[in-house]
């Protein structure tokens, strides 16, 4: 059933008692409200209101009442709870300092405006799509759209008053934003070059679309714990961040087997990073579904709900171990075992295919990078009818704020990075320019503490002239996150800043980042996952942020071992304090 045309409101479906001989888990003095473990009587007032009514069913009272009633029509719970599950947050009030974040309640942070996040799994796009995003964006947005580091698009400035209609539109292209938020199987990234990159593995599409045609918005999987993050990819670069997704396939031979993937799960960051670790089990394509909503169903029924701070996957993951949690996996859901299987190899590109590479089919895609994912609907108009000018109709949005162009005929390329460029969609940026990502900020965060997106881009634009004519050995990524949440993935950055707020020297305050040096996922120049390193009192202000990077990336170029080709992230860890400040 298509995800447009399922109905919106579901019974919630009974859930088994818990299982004879299963235990409490050691040491838990009270009930962690795992379905399974200790029943679904709700333990918070979170869990209550999604019982009574669950998220889906929001849908036809933003049609029918709060669409005509205005903002002063809506319940508060429907407000700050259900229409996440359509893809609807409220926005931040402009010119709510960032010292308040943690003092208003949510009704004085909050403005009469939306964020609405367009759902886009796989960052799979046509051309139309991205024209009619362009169009809702300079007609109900105020021209606004950010690339976001999960495949999406968010627009700002949205009235409920227009959402029936903005809905209306996507729907009618074939997008939608059912369960782009709420506790719920969010956006499934997939690699950006399925299906044309000329080094791929396997086409994970199939895989995706099945996912999404089968389960997004299917009430049975409609009341998870808390957000559940799903990746795929067959190419080897491993571009889809898959260390910190709560469910991740990656791409891998099998000697016996064939082409399949490798699982993970658990994984995340936020304020308590946890990378995901490996079952160590091969997955056929044919059976990837099946054993997505295995691990999407045993969150469901074993995840803790007791606590929101202790609800996502990645802590059930850190109790169990991976051997238990594949384990039970394979014998409460699944028809049969996984076999064994190899991991993937380290990679041997980078994974946000920046740049201008030759597909299968001899013609070429084009990965374009715009500042910390900050766009426009004006630009994305354009974009379209650029790419259709030149003979293509799709294109991708990556898990790293770009965008990758497809089906660029040769004898288009150089012309067309020339219009891009001129876009401010660069081709070819400086390494600063590529490896930069920034959160939404205090702009219009509720949570945000400090602004990301213009500090984040003021910096590059200095890097670029003070480090123009020094050769960086490597990328240096720059992660830019406006509160402690981790939604810029700081503690995966080379260098990554999160934000707070800073004495002054007057007695005030003033915005500024704790400082995270060294982290990364697998990638070519990087063997596995590790978090950053962070050095006590090592803070700097927003406005020295550039002063502080060029300061930390000349001491590099001076002291990193060339003969082993030092990364910047091995140095960050070796590196005396001192060295780091």
């Amino acid at each position: 059933m298509s995800e447009t045309t399922r109905a919106p409101r579901a019974e919630r479906p009974e859930r088994p008692a818990r299982p004879e001989g299963r235990p409490a888990r050691p040491g838990a003095n009270r009930p962690n409200g795992q379905w399974k473990v200790d029943g679904t009587e709700p333990l918070n007032a979170n869990e209550q209101w999604k019982q009574e009514d669950g998220g889906l069913a929001v849908r036809e009272r933003i049609e029918t009442i709060y669409a005509e009633g205005g903002f002063a029509s809506i319940d508060g719970t429907d407000l700050h709870g259900r229409f996440r599950w359509w893809g609807l947050y409220t926005q931040r009030k402009p010119g709510i300092d960032g010292g308040k974040t943690a003092t208003l309640e949510p009704h004085e942070l909050e403005d009469e405006f939306f964020m609405l996040r367009v759902r886009i799994d796989g960052g799979q796009l046509t051309t139309e799509q991205l024209r009619v995003i362009g169009e809702i964006s300079t007609e109900f947005a105020r021209d606004t759209a950010d690339l976001t580091d999960r495949q999406n698009i968010q627009l700002h400035w949205i009235r409920v008053e227009d959402v029936p209609e903005i809905w209306r539109r996507l729907e009618g292209v074939g997008l939608s934003t059912t369960e782009a938020c709420g506790d719920v199987p969010r956006v499934i990234l997939g690699s950006p070059v399925a299906g044309i990159a000329a080094d791929e593995l396997i086409d994970p599409t199939p895989q995706i679309f099945e996912i999404q045609e089968k389960y997004i918005g299917d009430p049975e999987l409609a009341n998870l714990p808390r957000k559940f993050k799903s990746a795929i990819t067959g190419h080897p670069s491993q571009d889809i961040v898959h260390e910190i997704n709560d469910v991740a396939f990656v791409g891998v031979e099998h000697p016996e087997l064939g082409i399949g993937y490798d699982v993970w799960v658990g994984g995340g960051l936020s304020t308590n990073a946890h990378l995901a670790v490996r079952l160590g089990a091969f997955v056929a394509p044919e059976r990837v579904a099946d054993v997505w909503y295995g691990v999407t169903a045993i969150f469901r029924d074993y995840g803790y709900r007791r606590l929101r701070n202790r609800a996502r996957l990645k802590f059930l993951v850190a109790d169990w171990g991976a051997e238990k949690f594949r384990q039970v996996l394979e014998t409460e859901y699944l028809d049969a075992p996984l076999p064994d299987g190899p991991a993937a190899p380290k990679p041997l590109t980078q994974g946000d295919h920046v740049g201008v590479h030759r597909q299968h089919d001899g013609r070429f895609y084009i990965g374009v990078t715009p500042f910390v994912g900050r766009i426009s609907g004006t630009t994305l108009t354009r974009l379209a009818e650029l790419l259709e000018r030149v003979g293509s109709g799709r294109l991708r949005t990556t898990p790293h704020q770009k965008l990758v162009l497809l089906d660029i005929e040769e004898q288009h390329v150089e012309q067309l990075v020339a219009e891009l460029d001129a876009l401010g969609l660069q081709a070819r940026p400086s390494l600063f320019r590529r490896g930069t990502i920034a959160c939404t900020g205090i702009e219009f965060c509720k949570l945000a503490i400090v602004e990301t997106k213009q500090t984040a881009t003021d910096a590059v634009i200095a890097l670029e002239e003070r480090l123009a004519g020094i050769d960086l050995p490597h990328p240096i990524s720059l992660h830019v996150n406006g509160c402690p949440n981790s939604c810029a993935r700081i503690q995966t950055a080379d260098i990554g800043l999160k934000g707070q707020l800073l004495p002054d020297g007057d007695g005030g305050q003033t915005p500024g980042f704790q400082v995270h040096l060294g982290g990364g996922l697998a990638s070519a120049t990087r063997e596995e996952a590790g978090t950053g390193r962070t050095v006590r009192g090592l803070k700097v202000t927003a406005d020295g942020l550039a002063d502080y990077v060029e300061t930390v990336v000349r001491r590099f170029l001076e002291q990193r071992d060339a003969s082993v080709d030092e990364t910047f992230a091995e140095w960050a860890h070796r590196a005396d304090e001192e060295e780091l400040r």
